[in-house]
């Protein structure tokens, strides 16, 4: 009876060790790090602002944002809150998007057109750090309106996240 149970036990516990190994592999990219300041009564109260874009290169990527006394927490505190707002995006096989699409945040809107296989990732600043991590190789995109590292940011996610396949667009309309 014992050694069932200790067999049981030992089985639970490669299993957990297969789980870990299965987990995606993070990556992390700053953006940027600035210092903030609030002002008090008693004067000013200095902080760190960090903006941290987290993906696996294979679909999935999240923009983080977070303040803290150092740099190094608030590193931290954005990469869980990057882990907390992962979306998840078509790619093609030819490591593109599937379509054209727009995206809008606050005074920033991000063209972004699917690119030929080989032409690499057209963009620039924050979004193309947000293409990179998500794991996309041949895209062409602009960004328009304002230079907010932030709200571009935030604008790439948006266009991201009204990527839709052709498979998802059939089963809206009942083709199948």
């Amino acid at each position: 009876m014992n050694n069932d149970l200790k067999q049981l036990n030992k089985g639970k516990k490669n299993l957990r060790r297969n789980n870990n190994l299965q987990e995606p592999k993070f990556i992390d990219r700053l953006i940027k790090i600035s210092r903030v300041s609030k002002v008090t009564k008693g004067g000013k109260k200095l902080s760190f602002r960090a903006i941290i874009v987290v993906g696996d290169e294979n679909g999935q990527v999240g923009v983080g944002v977070a303040k803290a006394d150092d740099v190094v927490n608030a590193f931290k505190k954005a990469k869980t809150d990057g882990r907390k707002n992962l979306i998840k995006l078509p790619i093609t096989k030819s490591l593109s998007i599937p379509h054209h699409v727009v995206g809008n945040f606050g005074a920033c809107k991000i063209i972004m057109r699917p690119a030929n296989e080989g032409s690499g990732v057209i963009a620039g600043g924050a979004v193309r750090i947000v293409l990179e991590v998500a794991g996309v190789k041949n895209i062409i995109a602009k960004q328009l309106g304002s230079n907010n590292l932030l709200n571009n940011a935030r604008a790439a996610i948006c266009a991201l996240d009204n990527l839709t396949t052709k498979s998802e667009v059939e089963k809206k309309r009942n083709f199948n």
